[in-house]
């Protein structure tokens, strides 16, 4: 059975590091097909109950959803901006939670986090394992990858260590798209 699978990053950076980190991850998967979205193609206004009932909810909201609901499984890389999700990030969130608090609609995730630093965006890590699970995240395994600079290189995890640990939580991953 062909899953399929949707993967960004958490940023809408032109050069972002999770996006390219979480499409490597996704086209890992086996037997998959993987569809890579960029949040700067769902450019939306800045969250605001007064614009909701206003304006209601924007098209790129309800389209960003359909995506999620046609997808198997999430590939998901967290940027993190002082600690936390990145505006961009946040802002979409808050909108789909609009649509429905089970934002992420029970979806097996492998969420990750990787930043040009040490600790590999643990803080926004920790913030989405806390959080997802009670927004409809069906959070299956989670991966950080610090000093993305010096561990990913010409496309891929030439740090052995890292890419063994992803392997066996893309393991986990790949179980819970058959159940």
């Amino acid at each position: 059975m062909i899953s399929k699978i949707l993967a960004f990053g958490g940023s809408n950076s032109r050069s972002s590091i999770n996006k390219e980190l979480a499409t490597y991850v996704a086209n890992q998967t086996k037997d998959t097909v993987v569809t890579v979205v960029d949040l700067n193609d769902y450019e939306l206004p800045i969250y605001s109950p007064d614009l909701e009932k206003e304006s209601g909810i924007p098209k790129a909201v309800n389209d960003f959803w359909n995506v999620i609901s046609s997808s198997d499984g999430i590939v998901l890389s967290l940027a993190e901006y002082n600690g936390s999700y990145t505006a961009a990030f946040k802002n979409l969130f808050d909108w789909l939670s609009r649509i429905d608090m089970k934002v992420w609609q029970d979806k097996p995730m492998l969420i990750m986090a990787t930043s040009p630093g040490g600790r590999g965006g643990a803080g926004v890590l920790h913030s989405a394992l806390t959080a997802f699970p009670h927004l409809g995240g069906n959070i299956v395994a989670d991966f950080s990858l610090p000093k993305f600079q010096d561990n990913f290189q010409k496309g891929e995890i030439i740090n052995q260590k890292k890419q063994s640990e992803l392997e066996e939580k893309l393991k986990l991953f790949q179980l819970s798209l058959v159940k």
